[in-house]
């Protein structure tokens, strides 16, 4: 098979799907991993706080959309909004071995199916290009900077009106 073969039918096994319990702890050695802490600059949480945070905070909050994201069935990783402040966030994390294979770009454009609500945030790590350029690729346009602690993030904002509140 072709290589453009290959790529159209894993990306036609990417799905999403309600979280499980059993797919917590996937996540949580997805947070884990090193390489993945260093690209977002984000501080991996102790088992229990993670679990803890995941199921009161996560999934226990009606105001977060959630979905697993699976390939060929088996968990790739995690997509979320929630809301901070006035602003509607999108958030998302995939294990190492999903990377640069075009499942963030397919399991992003099916949640931003799922989550109407418009304007959309991210703010990915600045160093996170891969990530930042996925997100620019769903029309995502840069609105600035954050910081989160020593860090400089990039303020992307997904516009329109579509769905308005939920």
């Amino acid at each position: 098979m072709s290589d453009e073969r290959d790529e159209r039918d894993e990306h036609s096994e990417v799905s999403l799907r309600r979280v499980t319990d059993d797919d917590l702890f996937v996540f949580l050695a997805y947070e884990q991993d090193p390489e993945a802490v260093r690209r977002s600059r984000f501080t991996p949480r102790p088992r229990d706080a993670f679990l803890r945070h995941w199921r009161e905070r996560v999934l226990g909050d009606p105001d977060c959309l959630v979905r697993t994201v699976t390939v060929g069935g088996a968990t790739a990783g995690s997509v979320v909004s929630w809301t901070e402040g006035e602003r509607r966030f999108v958030g998302y994390w995939l294990g190492r071995p999903y990377w640069g294979r075009g499942v963030g770009t397919r399991a992003l454009g099916l949640f931003l199916e799922l989550e109407r609500v418009r304007p959309l945030y991210a703010d990915p790590f600045g160093g996170n290009t891969a990530s930042v350029r996925l997100l620019e690729r769903h029309g995502f346009e840069r609105a600035g900077t954050v910081r989160h602690g020593d860090d400089e993030h990039i303020l992307l904002v997904l516009g329109g009106t579509a769905g308005g509140g939920r």
